[in-house]
């Protein structure tokens, strides 16, 4: 490993986060969205969930755009014209996907809206098969998973102001007791979000992220890179489901929180907006915690990061939505819930696969308890699963790619492609929900969570079979 890889690289992975902000915006402002097409549009809870299903399946169906495209011309894509280049693509493919949004407000057409969120994830799919496995390039593999979650955690600044100001679009003010929903509304925030599309495109051209970094997770004194294809490693098949079923139970429990906070509870829609920011402020919070090791070495200092980091999170959500004029009392008691994120962060003591183990139990806990009690805690329950997903993407991904070496980017691709979960596991969850209650449709999440928790005791060993050892990793040793 060079010299150059012992540590981040911040120069390049600042604007590099830039884009992760954008797919958590748009992707929290969806569960928005859902509740004012299902009125708008009289939909039932699995109709509904089309917006959720158009947005993630647009995930797989770019991956295998992508794979056709390096098929044909006999080489992969992003290799060729480089990953900055790529990036920028990306970008400019999501921003023609919100000038739809103009022609499908105006004539209050549902499917041109649903082409609308298809087209920008179609983009977003180049930009994570790009953006994902180059944060944890750029730096050394050790703080990988670190460094990705440290990306999550932009995204989810994102997926906390989101809700909040496509809300703000459709109701206006929280004050203002606004009622009134119009689809016309949201056509603004989405061409002024395209416009950004478009900048960000340009300055990442300008910037200095490398079109073709020098080593993408290639790991030294690993030599399992010599087999043909992605698909031979076992840690990325099995890793694919793993994204698939996390990314469903991620977006399935908020993405179907809204009606069961209207229909079992009696919330107005307007009033939902601070409780789904919370939801994903929830994963700021974890990917904030969990990405501490990235930033010093020191563990005395890292101890203090993991208190600061997640409560310095959480008061970026109490002054948003401070700032939103929303009332800040119902949340004040998220303060000791974070309690046990901090403790299950440092009981994971940086290995991926342990903090997947560990995490994925607490997600099912969380939504039993969910199940099984009603009111606000039933909420605070269902929202805490945001604190236990927080991590397990960068975790996923980092045990899934491990040891690919060369066929790292085919192998991205392969789980970009798995994000179609999160359509498809929130379609699930809604019909589930038609045919029972919103309440018990839960379970498809504790069944996602299930999963996750196998995975994370298979892949450990499957690793280590490869001579990869993360304990021994973080310990130093090789």
């Amino acid at each position: 490993m060079s010299t150059q890889n012992l540590k981040t690289n911040w120069a390049q992975f600042i604007p590099l986060v830039t884009v992760f902000f954008f797919w958590g915006f748009v992707a929290a402002s969806n569960d928005i969205l859902i509740p004012v097409f299902k009125k708008a549009f009289d939909l039932t809870q699995g109709q509904s969930q089309l917006v959720s299903v158009a947005f993630y399946v647009a995930y797989t169906v770019g991956s295998i755009i992508y794979m056709i495209i390096s098929y044909l011309t006999k080489g992969d894509l992003i290799n060729r014209i480089g990953y900055k280049n790529s990036l920028a693509l990306g970008l400019v493919i999501s921003a023609l996907g919100t000038l739809l949004f103009y022609p499908a407000a105006n004539t209050g057409s549902f499917p041109l809206m649903l082409s609308g969120l298809f087209i920008v994830a179609l983009g977003f799919s180049l930009q994570q098969t790009v953006a994902n496995p180059l944060a944890i390039a750029l730096g050394p593999i050790t703080t990988g998973s670190q460094r990705l979650t440290m990306a999550g955690g932009i995204n989810n600044l994102g997926t906390t102001i989101g809700p909040l100001i496509v809300s703000f679009a459709i109701f206006g003010a929280a004050s203002s007791g606004d009622t009134e929903m119009s689809i016309e509304s949201v056509k603004v925030p989405y061409l002024v979000l395209g416009a950004a599309f478009l900048l960000v495109a340009v300055l990442l051209k300008f910037s200095s992220l490398p079109d073709k970094p020098a080593a993408v997770v290639e790991e030294e004194g690993v030599a399992t890179s010599t087999r043909n294809s992605a698909l031979s490693y076992p840690q990325l098949i099995l890793g694919m489901i793993g994204i698939f079923v996390y990314v469903g139970v991620e977006v399935s429990t908020a993405s179907n929180l809204p009606a069961y906070m209207e229909s079992d509870l009696g919330f107005d829609t307007k009033d939902i907006a601070p409780f789904i920011s919370l939801y994903w402020a929830s994963l700021m919070i974890g990917r904030w915690t969990g990405a501490v090791e990235a930033f010093t070495d020191n563990m005395n200092t890292q101890k203090i990061l993991r208190f600061v980091a997640p409560y310095l999170a959480f008061g970026v959500f109490l002054g948003v939505n401070k700032f939103m004029n929303h009332d800040l009392t119902p949340f004040y008691v998220y303060a000791l819930i974070i309690l046990v994120l901090i403790f299950a962060d440092m009981a994971s003591k940086g290995n991926p696969a342990r903090m997947l183990l560990i995490f994925s139990v607490l997600g099912i806990a969380a939504l039993l308890v969910g199940m099984a009690t009603n009111g606000m805690v039933s909420v605070y329950a269902f929202t805490s699963v945001g604190l236990f997903c927080s991590t397990l993407w960068p975790c996923i991904f980092t045990l899934a790619i491990s040891g690919l070496g060369k066929h790292t980017s085919q192998g991205s691709s392969f789980l970009i492609m798995m994000i179609m979960g999160g359509g498809l596991v929130s379609w699930l969850q809604g019909y589930v929900a038609d045919i029972t209650s919103i309440h018990t449709s839960y379970i498809v999440g504790v069944l996602c969570f299930a999963y996750l928790a196998f995975y994370a005791w298979k892949v450990s060993g499957i690793l280590k079979s490869q001579g990869i050892d993360f304990d021994k990793k973080l310990s130093g040793g090789h």
